[in-house]
This record gives C-alpha cells, structure tokens and sequence, in this order.
C-alpha cells in the first residue's frame, strides 16, 4: 500500500512539473548571424518567463512586416537597464536580433537604440542573452 502512494504522489508531482518540461531552447534562433531592422513597436509584453515585442517593419516592396522579437526576463532586463515603459507601441526603434533559422520574421534580442538615440544591449548583457545570460538556454 504504501508504494502505491508514493508512485501516486510521484505521479502527480511529475505531472505538476509539466511547465518546465515545454521550457524551450533557444535552437530556433541562428546565434551565428546577426540582424538589424528598424520600425515601430506595435506591441510590448514585459512577462515571464520571457518578454516579448513585435516591430513593424516596411519592405523595400512597400508592405510592412511584423516581426516578433523574443528577450529575456524582466529580472534580467532591469539588470540591463530596461523597465516596463522603456519602449511602448509607436516607438521607432533599431533592434539588432538573431534571426530565426527558418527565415521567419523574428528573432532573439541582442540590443536596441531607442527614438532618443539611447543604446540598450550587446554581447554579455545580462538583458540580451548574450553569453553571460541565458544563451542558447531559454
């Protein structure tokens, strides 16, 4: 009896621990190139486990694409300088990203220049998921 109840308090304990299992990894982003749009901010999450912002960005043919720029947390974007109102829907931003694999428009955030001029990110920031963060590890 009493293995029983410890295969069912396994049981649901493994069942309960189902959210780290779809904590996925960074391989959909290609950490070998580097890419640089510029648009307007149409959207900005400032969540965990990851925050996210989409940019609209005009096409050489005229048509505007939203990309979806993936990031850290917000504990390690406050570490990097960021806050929840550093960038709000129609900003006009530069954001440098490693784009996805499969030629999708977006990426994983290296670094940002605001409307002001303002540079936030870069290789090793703790905000970026440079090498001293969560890179390759998401």
């Amino acid at each position: 009896m009493r293995s029983l109840y410890v295969a069912a308090l396994a049981a649901i304990m493994l069942v309960l621990s189902a959210p780290a299992w779809v904590h996925h990894s960074g391989a959909m982003f290609d950490r070998t190139q580097q890419t640089m749009i510029t648009g307007t901010v149409t959207e900005f999450q400032w969540t965990n486990p990851h925050s996210s912002f989409k940019v609209e960005v005009p096409g050489a043919d005229g048509k505007s694409e939203i990309w979806s720029i993936e990031m850290n947390g917000p504990n390690n974007l406050v570490r990097a300088g960021w806050k929840r109102s550093t960038i709000k829907p129609g900003d006009k931003v530069t954001v440098t990203i490693n784009p996805l694999r499969d030629g999708r428009p977006g990426g994983w955030y290296l670094g940002i220049t605001l409307a002001d001029g303002r540079a936030l990110g870069g290789a090793g920031d703790p905000g970026t998921g440079g090498e001293s963060a969560e890179a390759g590890a998401k």
